[in-house]
Parts: structure tokens; C-alpha cells; sequence
């Protein structure tokens, strides 16, 4: 066994990497780059290397900067992670001539499965299940409009050096087929600089579900179940789950022994991962081989019990599998939410800043978190948004989706804009909890973005109820502030008027030998709670219902958040509701003249001059944020009056970009 190892990688994936390494009594050596110097992960290591400035390109993906810090700690073995060189072909033969361990497959089994166009073909040779479609590589938008008519509509267009979603575009017709070829091919080049695409049918009503492989040096290979994975955003995997809830035994087996034979034709070794679309009738179909460790491991790891970093470093030793194929057992239900730093209200614009407040949920035999930052530490513009990965467990998959539930309640951010008030909408919505799912979905129950009004509480009473308590709970304790008159000591009524949403509702709080008493609309509601003024979280029950809901003090109102709802309440006395509505408003200033940044990012270009005119869905700028490139279109015909941003610029959120005039309607 190594007794050194070192993490190429960053963030969660690296400090859970340093987690299971602790456990085995090996040591470990952490890079960062300058931007990470103080990041969660080279706090966690033995030892830690800088290996070059805050861009990805120019610190974590330079393989000679990595090879420099294994050569300057003696570690034995380097574990990629996932993403940036984990799948990367010539970092796994650099270390092989340095004589260090990579602990992952070998440098034929990367290759091969790293081009999507060569494993398609190499499974279909193996007998797996493949997709109709055109592999060769295709010249131009011309060529690609007649290979998708070959196909039939709808078609995928891909990277072949693909992954995360870029460079990847559905088509339906020609103009699409031809405009979604440039633009992948662009985006591929740009991306990976590798611009070949290939195009193939596109399945209907699909889910992705994937199947998780284990394979030593040996000769035996396992499979370990599968993972649903089909709730994504924009080809983003957003929540994932084992086992599915739509395969079945018979379906599992094939699906595990088609893995299984695609790993043994390429020799593979260490933990892999097969993904396979399915359609409505469980057909399944090969869609890319990942050889690396998944960000979704952990809920193949809650059904198997199995830790697979830990195999991944076994095998990598050259150690046997210690288990076959029959000593696989499926046991409960687990389910991973990943908690991003974006905002849903925002189009999923990626946030930026410091983490003010960030306190996780407690961790316990069916809940984990796996994390890379901490209260204090900041969300940076270089690398991707996730903060966090909520794993949640469960005999059965109600039981998982209740304690997810309850644990993104409990799960407080302050200082960021996050995704947990999607997450928890998306745990609550009725298709969701059937397990009726595609990789449509989101975009079918939000086809207009994730707005306020999809976060509504379903009971508004009980956020009354609550704000009323907090609210009386701090009128009680001011009324005992010291030094007050004798005979003219503050005396706290019963009676409020609660406003959320501009509706007004009346009730009276009164304290109780067990707890506080609030009556309104004809209900009573019973709330009992240790909450004290400053906690950050109201736990407690509200008429013997157990309940968490995080609590922040905005203005005079209760900003509440709970089951993915956020509400501002103010709770006044009747003469000050009766005030209150004689307050003018205050109008936010009209900046529909201007062009403003979605999204903290780099302005990549700007399309448009002063005295240029417009007209809708043009083109008028590029910003990139978290590695993407995002395009700003015209809404309407107009011209532009006046550019307030130069290329080259780092831009804020409502940065101004341009200024429009002569707008039409």
C-alpha cells in the first residue's frame, strides 16, 4: 500500500479524496494555485503545493506543474479527482515514465473512451447497445443538415472530445441542424480545442441512467447498480439517485453486464462508469464511458456500502477485488443534491463572494455532505460554482426524499446567491416524488426559468405563525430591557397584523406555559421552539409538526425560508399596519435602456457599435463565467446609443454593458 499520495484536484472531490486517504493511514499532499491558497482542501492535507496562478489552464491542468510537486513530496500515487486531468491520456503516461502510480485506468482504456466518436465504436464491437447515428467526421453545416436527414429528426449534435454539456446542440429541422453544427463546432474548438463533432438520433422521452464498474488489474470486473441521473439543466446533472426508480432487476442485469464487457475490451481498471440513455420502453442505448470517479459516487457508495476512493486506491496497489459479482447487494434508497452557487431566480446566473454564514446540516448514518469551503471562505470566479453535495439516505426512496428535504431546510449560506431553493421545489414536486422522470424534465416544469412564483409556500398560515412567534419573542425581550420607569414599564399586547405578499393578517400571539399561541384566520397554530433572538434557524414543531426554517431579519420584516419558499414578513402592532399602509412606495429606477451583466464574468466581446442598428435575437455581446460562454441577445429592435464595457473587462452582476436608444415598443 502507498504511504503517500497526491490529489491533482481542488474543491469537495479533493477533500474527500484526503478524507478516505486519513482513514487508510496515508498521507497526502494537496495542490492549489494561488488562488486556493487558503481553500478547505490544502487546510485538510499533510502537505500542500502551489502549482501556479488562479486560471485552471496556467496551475491545476499544467502537467509538468503537477509532476514538479509529486517529484518535490515523494507521493507515490496521484488521484486525478474528477475533471481537469483526470481523464487526460497524456498526464497517465507522464506519471507511468515518472514511475508514479495513477490511480484510475489505464492510458489505452482513457484514450479510447475519451473519444466519443472511437467508443462508440469500440462498443458496439463489444456488443453494446449504441445509438443510430454518424460517426465520421463531417466537413461542414451542408454535410451536417444531410446526415441528420439520413437519421431522421430529432438528432444530437456533440463533441467528440465533449463533456459537461458543451458543445452539444439538439436539432429538429435543417435550419437547427445547420446553426447547432457551427455553434458545437465552435464551442468544441474553444473548449477542448478538438472541433470534431459527430450527430445521432436523439432518443424521445430519455432518461440517464448510468451503471457504476469496479475492475482490478486481475481480471474481475463488477458491476455496482446504477444511478438515475436524468434530472439535469442545460446537460448538467442537478440530482441523482440509486437505485432507479424505473429499472427494473431484469433490465439491471443487462444494462451491468453490457458495462461490464465494455470495460474488459479496453482492460479497464480502477472505478469507471458506463452511461446509457433509456427510453420510455427500457430500451437502452451506450452514451460515453467516464473514466474517472463520478461526482454522484456517494449514492453507489450509501446502497453498497463500499467506499470507492478506498478501491480505487486498492486496485491501484494492485490488490484483488476482496468481492465478486453475487456479494453485490442493493440495500436502501439514497439520493445527492448538488448545491451550486448560482442563482435560480437569475436564469442560474453563477454567484460570487464570500460565505458570510455556511452552516451545513449535521451529518449523521443517513445524511453526508461533502464539501471543499467554510464559513469565511470565498466562492472565486476560476473554477466551477459547486459548494457542496448533499447526500441524503433512507430505507426506502420516500425516506430518502423526506431527510433530503429536511436537510435543505436546515442547510444555511449567507454571503452567495444558491440553488437550494431549487433543490428543495424540485424534492416537493409531485412528478419528482413519483419518479416520473426524463432529462426533460426540469425544462418541461420550468420552461420559463425558475421564478418567485414557483417557490410559493403551499402553507402560507404556517410562515405566519412562525413569524409572529419570532416576532413576540423579541417584543418580550425588549419589554425587560433595564432601567424603565416605575408605572410606565413596556407592556407587550396580543395583538398584530402579519403582511407577506401585500396581503395583511390579522392575529393575536400569546405566550403560553408551552410555548407561544397564535390564532389567525379562524386557526389556532401551537408553536413551541428554543429559538432565542440571533439564531439563524427556527427549530421546532407548529402544532406538533416538526419543522426548520431558517430565519434572517431584513429590515423590520422576517425573511423566512423554508421548503424552497422565501417569504418577508412583517409583523406590526394594528396602529403601525395602519401606518404602514399610508407609506408611499419606492419605485426602482427604469434600466430598460440598458444592457447589464446577467452574471459576475469576463467580457469576452462585444458585437455591436455606437449608431448601430438592432434587431431581436441579435447578438450583442459574450461574457464568460464558470467556463462558459454565455451570449446576451437583442429582446426587441432598438439601436445602440452608447458601450459602457470594453472586451477584456471583468464585470459585475448589472454591470452596464450597453445603452440602447430608439427602442421599438
Amino acid at each position: 500500500m502507498f504511504s503517500k499520495i497526491l490529489i491533482a484536484n481542488r474543491g469537495e472531490i479533493a477533500c474527500r479524496v484526503i478524507r478516505t486517504a486519513r482513514r487508510m493511514g496515508i498521507a497526502t499532499v494537496a495542490v492549489y494555485s494561488e488562488a486556493d491558497a487558503a481553500a478547505l482542501h490544502v487546510q485538510m492535507a499533510d502537505e500542500a503545493v502551489c502549482v501556479g496562478p488562479p486560471p485552471s489552464a496556467e496551475s491545476y491542468l499544467v502537467i509538468e506543474n503537477i509532476l514538479g510537486a509529486v517529484r518535490d513530496t515523494g507521493a507515490e500515487a496521484v488521484h486525478p479527482g474528477y475533471g481537469f486531468l483526470s481523464e487526460n491520456a497524456a498526464f497517465a503516461t507522464a506519471l507511468e515514465d515518472e514511475g508514479v502510480a495513477f490511480i484510475g485506468p489505464g492510458v489505452r482504456a482513457i484514450a479510447a473512451m475519451g473519444d466519443k466518436i472511437e467508443s462508440k465504436k469500440l462498443a458496439h464491437e463489444a456488443g453494446v447497445n449504441t445509438i443510430p447515428g454518424h460517426l465520421g467526421i463531417i466537413a461542414d453545416d451542408e454535410e451536417a443538415v444531410k446526415i441528420a436527414g439520413k437519421i431522421g429528426y430529432p438528432v444530437m449534435i456533440k463533441a467528440s472530445a465533449g463533456g459537461g454539456g458543451k458543445g452539444m446542440r439538439i436539432a429538429r429541422n435543417d435550419e437547427e441542424a445547420a446553426a447547432g453544427f457551427r455553434s458545437a463546432v465552435s464551442e468544441a474548438k474553444s473548449s477542448f480545442a478538438d472541433d470534431r463533432v459527430f450527430i445521432e438520433k436523439f432518443i424521445e422521452e430519455p432518461r440517464h441512467i448510468e451503471i457504476q464498474v469496479l475492475a482490478d488489474t486481475h481480471g474481475n470486473t463488477v458491476y455496482l447498480g446504477e444511478r438515475e441521473c436524468s434530472i439535469q439543466r442545460r446537460h448538467q446533472k442537478v440530482i441523482e439517485e440509486a437505485p432507479s426508480p424505473f429499472v427494473d432487476p431484469k433490465t439491471r442485469a443487462e444494462m451491468g453486464a453490457q458495462a461490464v464487457a465494455l470495460a474488459q475490451a479496453v482492460d479497464y481498471r480502477s472505478a469507471g462508469t458506463v452511461e446509457f440513455i433509456v427510453d420510455a420502453n427500457r430500451n437502452f442505448y451506450f452514451l460515453e464511458m467516464n473514466t474517472r470517479l463520478q461526482v454522484e459516487h456517494p449514492v453507489t457508495e450509501y446502497v453498497t456500502g463500499l467506499d470507492l476512493v478506498e478501491q480505487m486506491i486498492r486496485i491501484a496497489a494492485g490488490e484483488r477485488l476482496s468481492f465478486g459479482q453475487d456479494d453485490v447487494r442493493l440495500e436502501g434508497w439514497a439520493i445527492e443534491a448538488r448545491i451550486y452557487a448560482e442563482d435560480p431566480f437569475r436564469n442560474f446566473m453563477p454567484s460570487t463572494g464570500r460565505l458570510v454564514y455556511y452552516r451545513p446540516p449535521a451529518e449523521s448514518e443517513h445524511l453526508r455532505v461533502d464539501t471543499g469551503v467554510y464559513e469565511g471562505g470565498e466562492i472565486g470566479m476560476f473554477y466551477d460554482p459547486m459548494v457542496a453535495k448533499l447526500i441524503a439516505g433512507g430505507r426506502t426512496r420516500d425516506e430518502a426524499v423526506a431527510g433530503m428535504r429536511e436537510a435543505l431546510d436546515n442547510y444555511y449560506i449567507r454571503g452567495i446567491s444558491h440553488n437550494i431553493p431549487f433543490l428543495a421545489a424540485l424534492m416537493a414536486h409531485p412528478r419528482f416524488v413519483e419518479g416520473r422522470l426524463t432529462t426533460a424534465f426540469i425544462e418541461e416544469e420550468y420552461p420559463h426559468g425558475f421564478r418567485l412564483e414557483d417557490a410559493l409556500h403551499d402553507n402560507p398560515s404556517l410562515l405566519v405563525a412562525v413569524a409572529a412567534t419570532l416576532n413576540r419573542r423579541m417584543e418580550d425581550r425588549a419589554a425587560t430591557i433595564s432601567g424603565q420607569m416605575p408605572g410606565h414599564e413596556r407592556v407587550v399586547g396580543d395583538d398584530y397584523v402579519a403582511i407577506m405578499a401585500d396581503v395583511e393578517y390579522p392575529l393575536t400571539a400569546r405566550p403560553v406555559s408551552h410555548g407561544i399561541e397564535v390564532e389567525c384566520g379562524g386557526q389556532t397554530h401551537l408553536v413551541r421552539s428554543d429559538w432565542k433572538p440571533g439564531d439563524p434557524l427556527f427549530q421546532g414543531e407548529v402544532n406538533a409538526r416538526t419543522v426548520s426554517i431558517q430565519v434572517e431579519r431584513v429590515g423590520i420584516a422576517w425573511r423566512l425560508n423554508h421548503a424552497g419558499s422565501q417569504a418577508d414578513i412583517t409583523v406590526l402592532t394594528p396602529r403601525g399596519a395602519e401606518m404602514q399602509r399610508l407609506m408611499p412606495e419606492k419605485v426602482a429606477p427604469d434600466m430598460s435602456r440598458y444592457l447589464l451583466s446577467p452574471m459576475p464574468g469576463l467580457l469576452v466581446r462585444v458585437s455591436v457599435k455606437p449608431g448601430e442598428d438592432i434587431k431581436a435575437g441579435q447578438e450583442l455581446a459574450v461574457v464568460e463565467a464558470m467556463k462558459m460562454e454565455n451570449v446576451l441577445r437583442a429582446e426587441r429592435d432598438g439601436v445602440i446609443a452608447a458601450v459602457h464595457a470594453e472586451p477584456g473587462s471583468n464585470l459585475a452582476v448589472d454591470a452596464k454593458i450597453l445603452e440602447f436608444g430608439g427602442l421599438d415598443g
